[in-house]
């Protein structure tokens, strides 16, 4: 599945979480009483609450500890069927046996992107952290200790930017005159460099962003090691749900699937062959992609 976090503001009330594709991820989820549903990217608890509704159970993962701080209340409220573990998703495997189910809506989360001090987002000047974990290297350690070459490996795979070495430039150069700190400055450096245009749809620095973020929290990687815990711990006929956000992920999870399923593409022009045993089976041909009106309203 393919989409988008969205915050609103519902008739004046305070700004709150609404999850992406809900009606579409339940539909394949298909939560019931006695479920035991895994939710690896627990977040604000967007999917959770109508999961549990329907009677599931739900072990919810997450490394950001104001996730699990905030999602106190939730367990309160479903003090028996909730269960919510401070750890990153990819460990799964060393947390629970067996599982109906599991759900993945990979990337950060709009709570994470609206908290300047997080540094996620340049939208608001704040520190250059972007640590899910709110540990180990931040975006700040990236941009002023890593070799230009790094840097221009990082913003062009993982940011997609075709004028990454541009950038990597400019930052080696700014950080010899004083440290790149604030998001602001990193966001000033990168307009500066690539300029804007009146019709850009985006901010210059958003790859170069994007990047920071997914290399800072090894997204890609923990994605990956996800796969293979979820494989580990789902049952037979259980279900294995993600939620992608942009093209690498997207990659990731198509050719995981493939290949999980028995078949691989080699090429565009040579037909499909036998792979490994199968352990998944694919539910259409293609993702499940918003609708119009959750586009619209997003």
């Amino acid at each position: 599945m393919t989409g988008n976090n969205i915050i609103t503001d519902v008739e004046g009330g305070p700004v709150r979480h609404i999850p992406v594709m809900l009606n579409e991820v339940l539909s394949v989820l298909e939560p019931a009483t006695g479920n035991l549903i895994v939710d690896g990217t627990f977040g604000a608890g967007g999917y959770m609450r109508a999961i549990l509704d329907a009677g599931a159970n739900v072990t919810a993962f997450d490394r950001d500890p104001n996730a699990i701080a905030a999602g106190s209340v939730m367990v309160e409220a479903y003090p028996d069927q909730l269960t919510l573990v401070h750890d990153a998703f990819s460990t799964m495997a060393d947390h629970v046996a067996q599982a109906d189910a599991v759900v993945l809506d990979i990337g950060v989360s709009s709570m994470q992107i609206d908290e300047a001090e997080r540094g996620f987002s340049f939208q608001a000047d704040g520190p250059l952290d972007m640590r899910m974990s709110q540990s180990g290297i931040s975006a700040a350690d990236v941009v002023n200790q890593a070799g230009r070459s790094d840097l221009t490996r990082i913003i062009g795979i993982l940011g997609e930017e075709r004028k990454a070495s541009f950038i990597s430039k400019a930052i080696v150069e700014a950080r010899e005159l004083a440290p790149l700190e604030t998001t602001s400055q990193l966001a000033r450096l990168v307009e500066k460099t690539l300029g804007r245009k009146a019709k850009d749809k985006i901010h210059p620095a958003t790859r170069t962003f994007q990047a920071l973020r997914m290399f800072v929290n090894q997204e890609l990687k923990q994605l990956a090691d996800a796969f293979l815990a979820a494989e580990k711990i789902l049952v037979e006929g259980g279900r294995l749900v993600i939620v992608t956000f942009h093209s690498l992920e997207d990659r990731l999870v198509k050719l995981f699937f493939k290949e999980r399923s028995g078949v691989v593409q080699t090429s565009r022009h040579m037909p499909e062959v036998a792979s490994r045993e199968a352990s998944f089976e694919l539910r259409g041909k293609s993702p499940i992609k918003p609708s119009q009106e959750e586009i619209e309203r997003n």
